[in-house]
This record gives structure tokens, sequence and C-alpha cells, in this order.
């Protein structure tokens, strides 16, 4: 519909409103399209009525405009002159028709109280509004949009079904509708927003008992990888959920239970007490879930510039009660408390042969393609996690591991939030996440890298260089 072709039907009602569609009509044309109008069309010696049954008979004219004011809703309710015959033709056409974007009606008059003036077979239909001339730029819009069938809003394609709502694959943390409470109550800064939030914490944590892999039949690796992925709609709550704190009330508070909400999941990452007999492997979906969770908690901060709530997370430590603690293990530990191995997930690199660095990190990352966060942000906290945990010297039970760095070949860099800290100011802001107070404090562990670089992270002969990655030598270099 390069030019669609356009019919005005109209009421004389005076030289105003005939100067009014004219006007119209003229910039209806120089938008490119082919208005059909009596002043232009209709010449002397034609035959009117045949002129007005163009609008339907025409196969050219796929739209009508009725401009619509008090007299032309007179004549077409009385059937008089013109009007009268026109809404005759009209009114028949729209009730044959199925179709019903042919016809639209403008209103450019009101009576007294706010009800414009239509035809009565027109009434129940939705009309544009031009009786406000201020809104006349934002009622053409709407007219050339209904023109050229380019709607403002555009119906989404229809997706697929998603996979946890099969009957087979039913779990269901049951927190959709504190999810969108928690959410809303964020973005309009309510004043109940931090109870929606502890609300919807709260409940994703109780019922995520719910994916507990109780009884299996077949590989056992198998089962664990069909739970994880059950887990991709309820990661992805989670993770609106930090955005929303992070763009809209990162405040201490708020952050305090994302922290609290952490160290509540840490049970899961071991034995409950009311199971006797057990598999390390048996809560390797927990521990994949979990570790995965954290990073992301981390990484939306500092993506969103929110360090001194992303180092809330790093520098203040989490309770493990006795039942779950390893022998010599402090209650209070580090973010490291979240990275435990994953058993079956190692087996089966192995059993199906898929000479995979880290399926761990494959699976991270494939998943990440659903979460509506770039993968190079979950890669920058999760080598931010790493750091932290070394130079804070982490006992050897909660070191980080930084998983996902099996990929940082796609970083060729430093990663973004230590390139921006070549500025000063910058740098000042960032420092905090490394619980450091200057770039020279870096240097004894750095170099202690270049001595043993058998500290370091490896993946085969791969090791990842934290100086590059820091971006070390420019660090706070310019104002």
């Amino acid at each position: 519909m390069e030019n669609p072709k356009t019919f005005i039907s109209y009421s004389w009602s005076g030289p105003t409103h005939e100067q009014w569609v004219l006007e119209l009509a003229t910039e209806l044309r120089e938008s490119g399209v082919d208005v059909v109008l009596d002043k232009w069309d209709l010449k002397e010696g034609h035959d009117s009525v045949l002129f007005m049954e163009k609008m339907v008979n025409d196969p050219e004219i796929k739209k009508v405009i009725i401009v619509s004011d008090k007299e032309y809703a007179l004549k077409a309710d009385g059937r008089a002159g013109g009007v009268g015959t026109e809404t005759q033709i009209i009114s028949k056409e729209m009730y044959d028709k199925q179709e019903q974007d042919k016809f639209v009606a403008v209103v450019v008059e009101k009576d007294q109280s706010g009800k414009p003036y239509l035809p009565t077979y027109y009434k129940s239909r939705v009309y544009i509004d031009f009786s406000e001339p201020g809104d006349f730029s934002e009622s053409f819009d709407t007219l050339l949009r209904w023109i050229y069938n380019k709607p403002f809003y555009l119906k989404p394609e229809l997706g697929k079904r998603p996979v946890y709502l099969n009957e087979s694959e039913g779990i269901t943390l049951s927190s959709s509708s504190v999810f969108r409470r928690a959410v809303a109550a964020v973005k309009d800064n309510k004043p109940f927003s931090s109870g929606a939030i502890e609300e919807y914490l709260s409940t994703f944590a109780v019922n995520l008992e719910r994916f507990r892999i109780i009884h299996n039949e077949g590989e056992y690796d198998d089962t664990v990888i069909e739970n994880i992925e059950k887990t991709i709609p309820h990661r992805n709550e989670a993770i609106a959920l930090f955005v929303a704190i992070a763009q809209y009330a990162p405040e201490e508070e708020n952050i305090a239970k994302l922290h609290r909400f952490f160290e509540s999941l840490i049970p899961y990452l071991d034995n409950p007490l009311d199971i006797s007999s057990f598999y390390e492997w048996d809560f390797d979906n927990f521990r994949f879930f979990i570790h995965e969770l954290f990073i992301y908690a981390v990484s939306v901060l500092i993506k969103y510039e929110r360090f001194e709530q992303a180092n809330y997370l790093l520098q203040n430590q989490y309770y493990v009660s006795s039942t779950h603690l390893y022998h010599g293990q402090s209650a209070m530990c580090g973010h490291g408390v979240f990275v435990r191995s994953t058993t079956s997930l190692d087996n089966r690199n192995r059993r199906l042969n898929l000479r995979r660095l880290c399926l761990r990190a494959d699976l991270i990352e494939s998943r990440s393609k659903s979460s509506g966060i770039d993968f190079r942000y979950i890669l920058q906290g999760d080598f931010v996690l790493y750091l932290r945990s070394e130079l804070d010297k982490i006992d050897a039970y909660n070191k980080w591991f930084p998983i996902t760095l099996v990929y940082v070949s796609r970083v060729p860099q430093a990663f973004e939030v230590f390139a921006r800290s070549i500025s000063k100011r910058y740098f000042n802001r960032v420092k905090c996440l490394l619980n450091v107070e200057k770039p020279d404090d870096l240097r004894e562990l750095l170099e202690s890298y270049e001595t043993n670089p058998e500290l370091l992270p490896r993946w085969e002969f791969n090791r990842i260089n934290p100086a590059k990655l820091l971006g070390y030598e420019q660090l706070a270099t310019i104002v």
C-alpha cells in the first residue's frame, strides 16, 4: 500500500468546517494518501450518487474517512441530503461486510457533556478524536497509521507454550503473582515495596524445595539436566526483580533482603535433616541453580553501577548452620560458599564423551540467552567475585572459582567496569568491589600470579590474565 486511496465523507456544515476538511485532505495527500474528495473529484455534469457509491464499488478505495460533526450526525440519522445518501451506502456496507477496518469516524465536535457527535450506526465503534485542536498532530498520526495499516502497538508473534507448563514438567514455585506485585511496587515506588520484595524472596526460597530430586530412573545426570532446565522461568523472574531493585530501589534495606535470601538458600546445597541416605550429587541441581543465581545478582548490580550494593553481598558473610558445615569450617562464610562441585555434570561430560572444558560453564552460557542479561556481564561479575575472594584471602573452604571464565577469550581487553576505571573518579566508585583504596593495592596479588602462575584458574593449558582483565596499568590514570 504505497499510496492508499481514501474517500472522505463529510457535511457541508459551513465554510470553516469545509476549509478544515480541505486542509486535512491536503495534509493526507502530502503524506502519500491518494484522497478522493468531492471538491477535487466531483465535477459539473457528474452523477453525485454514483460518485458517492464509488467509495464502495471502487476496488482501489480501501479506506473511508467519516468526518463527523453535529451537522453530519443529524443529517445521517435523518437521512437528509448528500450525507443521508452516503449514510445509506456506508451503513449497508458496514453491516453487510465482516471487515471492520474500511471505515473510521473522525470526530471534530462534541456536545456539552463531552460526548462525540456520531451517526447512530457508528456509535458502538472506535473513532479518532480530532475535537481538540492542540492534539491535531497526535490524532493525525493515528489516522495515518490506520490508513497505512501501521498501528502504533503491534501484536507480538505467538510463541511456544512454556516448557514448564507441560504436565510432565509442571514444577512451579507459585511465585508469579507475588513477583508481579513486587516488581510493580518497586517500579511505582509504593510504600509497601520492601515488604513485597521480602514476600517474593521468601516464597521463592521456601518453594524451591519442590525442585528436589528424590526418585530417579535412568542416568542421573539426565535427570539433573532436565531439572535445571525447568528452573529457567523462575530464574528469569528473580533476575527481573534484581534489575528492578538495581534501577529503582537500591536502598540498603533491599540489598540486605537479597543477602538474607541467598543465605536462606544455603541449606539446599547439602543434605537436609530428614534424608538419611544420599549421594553428594543428589543436590547438584540446587548447587548449579543457586550458584548461577548469585552470579546474576552481583552481575546485575555491577551492570547498573550499583557498586556499593554489590559490595554489600561480597563483604557481608553468610551464616551456615552446623548441619551444613564441613569439618573445621566457620559458621560465617564468604560468598565462595555458593560454589560447590557438581559431580553429575562432570560425570556427564565423561559419560557422553563431550570433551567440554567445563560443561557447567556451557550451561550457564547457553541459558544466558533467555535471561535478558548479556553474557559479558556474567563474565565480568564472575571475575569480580573471584578477584575479591583472592584479595580478601578467603579460606580454602570459601574460595570462589570463576567457572564461566573458561570463556574469557571473548574478553580481549579489560572488562568494561575496569576499562571505565581509567578515570580516577570512576575508579573511586568501583574500588569498593575489590576492597582496595588505590590501584597499587593490587600489585602484590598480581605479582604473585607472575611468580606462581599455577595459582591462577586453569582449563587444560588456558589461564586467565587478571592484570589484563583489570586493565591494571591504566587504572585511575586520568582525571
